[in-house]
């Protein structure tokens, strides 16, 4: 009997395999840029003119007070110090607008300090370890008409030029102080609640007249207070009827 012998020819087509199959393979990139721009917004509710108007002799001896009458607002991502600053174009004494003919008495004045304007804060300044001044900040009540007491509570003072210029370690800030130690930390005013949050202040104005017209509680900020008091004993120290005016700007830093 005759074997027959039948040879098979096993023929691997290439990528048939289970050994042999290649992934393919393309990509496209998307860069993603975050850009966290730094926040430090100051916002103020309220007028942002206000008179003082006297035309009483009890309005003369017991001042006039502006309550709750400018409301301050900080949202901010960095650390910052709020101060406030009295300044007019004369730089330390308020603008004369015009006289009345009955202030044309040659023993009074129309040379009037800026720092005659007082202000009160709540709440209190939270950062005040590097003061070495009289008062940290405005949160201290107005004294009372019967004791005033010079520069308590006076508005920083300072020219035109120099109202973007950080008061000194002797003067008052609402919130921070000088130096970079003393400061606010960066966050947002809308998580915070009650009415000691570090992120809203309430201001309140006050203007002492006296009889005469002298503004007993005027006074530098200085480390060692200094009344600027106008002098009734003294010739032209007194004030002339008229109207005058000044600014307050609120300035919002970050500190450094």
């Amino acid at each position: 009997m005759k074997k027959v012998v039948i040879a098979c020819a096993v023929i691997a087509a290439a990528g048939m395999t289970t050994n042999s199959f290649a992934q393919l393979q393309d990509e496209k990139n998307v860069t993603i840029t975050m850009d966290l721009q730094p926040i430090l917004q100051l916002n103020m509710t309220g007028p942002s003119n206000m008179d003082f108007t006297f035309t009483t002799i009890p309005q003369y001896i017991g001042g006039i007070v502006k309550y709750g009458a400018t409301q301050l607002t900080i949202s901010a991502t960095v650390d910052w110090d709020l101060y406030a600053v009295g300044t007019s174009n004369n730089g330390t004494k308020w603008d004369i607008l015009s006289g009345y003919n009955g202030g044309l008495d040659p023993l009074s004045t129309n040379s009037l300090p800026i720092s005659l304007l007082e202000l009160y804060q709540y709440p209190a300044n939270s950062a005040t370890t590097g003061f070495t001044g009289q008062a940290a900040d405005y949160s201290t009540p107005f004294a009372p008409t019967s004791a005033p007491v010079p520069g308590q509570n006076s508005i920083y003072e300072s020219s035109l030029a120099t109202a973007y210029t950080e008061p000194t370690a002797g003067n008052k800030y609402i919130a921070g102080h000088a130096g970079s130690s003393d400061f606010i930390a960066g966050g947002t005013y809308l998580t915070q609640t009650g009415a000691t949050s570090n992120y809203k202040y309430i201001i309140d104005y006050r203007i002492l007249p006296g009889l005469p017209a002298t503004f007993p509680a005027a006074g530098t900020n200085a480390t060692a207070a200094a009344t600027e008091a106008l002098d009734a004993t003294v010739v032209g120290t007194y004030a002339k009827p008229g109207i005058y005016s000044m600014d307050v700007k609120y300035v919002l830093v970050e500190n450094q």
